[in-house]
């Protein structure tokens, strides 16, 4: 096994930092052996070991639309609610403090 010496410097959000690096410590992981770890992933992948890409679609802002663009909107939450196409709103609210730890 080779030595650890060579060093890396990036600038990261003091937020985005803070967050991964209480998620480590709870997995037991310092943050060097996780970049370690996502650069192995890296050369195994011969990319990123993650898919990146820009979503099909995006959430609608109903700020920007006009009186016409708000009632199609509607419209397709109504179409998919006879659809059955819904989930329970504790559910959701439930799975987002799950995955967020709130």
């Amino acid at each position: 096994m080779m030595a650890k010496s060579a060093n890396l410097y990036v600038r990261i959000e003091p937020e985005i930092k803070e967050q991964a690096e209480k998620i480590l410590s709870t997995l037991g992981i310092p943050a060097s052996n996780a970049i370690n770890m996502f650069y192995k992933q890296i050369i195994l992948q011969r990319g990123l070991p993650f898919e990146v890409k820009i979503p099909e679609r995006t959430p609608t802002d109903i700020s920007t639309l006009g009186t016409e663009g708000l009632h199609v909107e509607l419209e397709k939450g109504y179409v998919d609610m006879k659809a059955g196409r819904t989930k329970d709103a504790q559910n959701v609210f439930a799975d987002i403090r799950k995955d967020y730890g709130l």
